[in-house]
């Protein structure tokens, strides 16, 4: 089977996926008409905002103002780049978007199956040698003076990897995984010497698998009597092509499902407290991997729980991490939890010592994300007195809460929570109500400015150039005009980047005898912003045909309004060089006899012709 070009797969695989499948399996759709309607995700709808037209196999989110085929969906939805919303699809679809040629080597590490494979058999490899070897001892001993159980080792294929510097590669030789293979899954490392080894020597492992339970990555904790000075006491794998630990959470595959159930996942920090949970019985539980909890882990999470419950170490640092991740929940509108473990312990401790019960009950006293910032923030200080602390402790909760849904999300139990808290921090610190209310939504619009003045090269339509944006939705209806068009209007006279890239990629479709409508131009961009506009510009070129325009005779008054723009523009141009006496005087007089020539030629087309 020939290797599909790269247009080929996904024009291959958006044929193969029904837009109103994709998305009805994610939410509940109602027919209106042509069209469906679905509760937006992204914001907090009250009546259906998200469309999805079966007939051109794309949605878009009026209120958000985002949009576009099934590719765009799957990105926005599970948080992924466009070569792995692809890869997603294809793998829904079965289409194989990279086969093996014949006669090629399964083993040379170029596709994700020899990865996987590599990191499956390593992972048993480990498994068993904890299980069963001698020199596994001082780890079943580790193990055990931690309380985790056999069963527990079993449920989440802890291993060992013995102290010494090539074990893994010396168990590799004659098998399909060579050396090359292992250092691309992370497993083995090269030395500045040249040589390779072990990256796990004397540690016990904790296998890391995506959601599908594959194993992708491994967790090592270093065994006390193998520690040295230049040891560090955790290692994770390294970034490689199969894992990020800014992508993937620790039991993620193990607890996905009761976290579905449940609607509720808890998050903690270390690989035996989440382990320690399970066998507990508290089997939704997660941990982080060596790194503060970051925004992909939050969209991460919100795919499959309504309501986190952060469960860090209770001491000083575990607080610093956990105030450190606060305000990602809050732009993400997640019903976010807080728990402190009493007297300083980690959750681990918590459940060997004192049991389910209290593991329970701390879940269950956890207070939500503002209660717990308001608490940080005033401990130890008097709200109102007025001073610098208690100013500055209110200064930091509303720059917090401005960073949560808009006012917009006004009829919402999130809304609803803010007036509470408003309410509380007006009479906590003696400040007016409306004073505060005023302070949030000025932080807000600074930051709306901040973000607009950060990103000048990203314009929505509704800031395009209204000419450019007719121009560009008549060429997407009437695609067969783009070599006209293309004789008067060069692409560089298009002043917005958006509409500019789409108007040169119509010109070199129309070049190469390819029509170039919605269908074939979504499919040739990966960019989520332009794809986003051009259903924003097909939709308007939609609404203007069942208005009743008739696009193709349009078209010729649209290229002589550009013609006459040009003539102003240009006229403009050496009016201004005149005046400022930037020209010789052999330029400064073509100039005025060109001028006068355009004031002429504007006079006879304007005079009405005599019958």
């Amino acid at each position: 089977m020939a290797i599909l070009s790269s247009f080929d797969a996904k024009q291959r695989v958006k044929q193969a996926t029904d837009i109103v499948d994709l998305v009805g399996g994610h939410l509940p759709l109602r027919r209106e008409g042509r069209i469906f309607k679905a509760t937006c995700p992204w914001h907090d709808d009250t009546r259906p905002s998200l469309q999805i037209n079966p007939e051109r196999q794309s949605w878009k989110c009026w209120v958000c103002d985002v949009g576009g085929d099934v590719f765009d969906f799957v990105m926005r939805r599970e948080g992924l780049e466009f070569p792995q919303a692809l890869a997603m699809l294809a793998e829904r679809a079965g289409i194989e978007l990279t086969p093996t040629r014949p006669g090629t080597a399964t083993t040379s590490g170029s596709d994700k199956q020899s990865l996987y494979r590599a990191m499956a058999w390593a992972e048993e490899l480990f498994h068993r040698c904890l299980l069963d070897d001698p020199a596994a001892e001082p780890a079943r001993r580790y193990l055990a003076e931690r309380g985790i159980a056999q069963q527990s080792i079993q449920r989440f294929r802890i291993g060992f990897s013995p102290n010494q510097w090539k074990w893994l590669l010396e168990k590799a030789n004659g098998t399909q995984f060579p050396p090359a293979l292992l250092e691309q899954v992370g497993l083995v490392g090269t030395s500045q010497g040249g040589g390779r080894y072990d990256r796990f020597k004397g540690r016990v492992l904790f296998p890391i698998h995506d959601e599908r339970g594959r194993s992708i990555g491994t967790g090592g904790r270093i065994l006390p009597e193998f520690a040295d000075e230049r040891a560090a006491k955790y290692v994770n794998s390294p970034t490689t092509p199969l894992f990020s630990k800014s992508d993937n959470l620790y039991g993620l595959d193990l607890a996905r499902e009761p976290i579905d159930r449940a609607k509720h996942a808890v998050v903690m920090e270390g690989y035996t407290d989440c382990v320690m949970a399970a066998q507990f019985g508290f089997e939704n539980t997660l941990a982080v991997l060596g790194t503060a909890l970051g925004e992909r882990h939050v969209r991460l999470l919100s795919r499959f729980a309504e309501r986190i419950t952060l469960v860090l170490d209770g001491d000083d640092a575990g607080q610093k991490r956990t105030n450190e991740v606060l305000e990602l929940f809050m732009s993400a509108n997640v019903d976010l939890r807080v728990a402190t473990p009493p007297d300083g312990l980690d959750p681990c401790d918590l459940l060997l010592t004192r049991g389910s019960e209290a593991f329970a009950a701390l879940l269950d006293s956890a207070v939500d994300a503002w209660d717990h910032k308001l608490q940080a923030l005033t401990r130890g200080i008097d709200p109102g007195s007025g001073n610098h602390a208690a100013t500055a402790a209110l200064e930091e909760m509303l720059e917090f809460l401005s960073k949560g849904p808009s006012q917009a999300a006004r009829e919402t139990t999130h809304q609803l929570r803010v007036n509470q808290l408003l309410s509380r921090l007006a009479r906590s610190f003696h400040v007016p109500e409306n004073e505060l209310r005023e302070q949030i939504v000025k932080q807000r619009r600074r930051r709306r400015t901040g973000a607009k003045l950060a990103n000048p090269g990203t314009k929505m339509i509704s800031a395009v150039d209204s000419w450019e944006r007719d121009l560009m939705e008549t060429l997407l209806h009437e695609p067969e005009a783009v070599a006209r068009a293309a004789e008067s209007i060069a692409p560089g006279e298009l002043s917005d980047t958006g509409c500019r890239a789409i108007y040169e990629k119509c010109i070199a479709l129309s070049a190469a005898g390819i029509l170039s409508d919605f269908d074939r131009l979504i499919l040739e961009f990966e960019d989520s912003e332009l794809r986003a506009l051009l259903v924003r510009l097909d939709e308007g070129a939609q609404r203007r045909v069942d208005g009743g325009v008739d696009l193709a005779a349009h078209l010729p008054v649209l290229l002589e309004s550009f013609t006459r723009r040009r003539q102003l523009r240009d006229e403009k141009a050496a009016t201004a060089a005149i005046k400022g006496r930037r020209l010789d005087p052999e330029e400064e007089h073509e100039k005025l006899l060109q001028l006068f020539q355009a004031k002429q030629n504007r006079q006879r087309t304007s005079k009405p012709t005599e019958g």
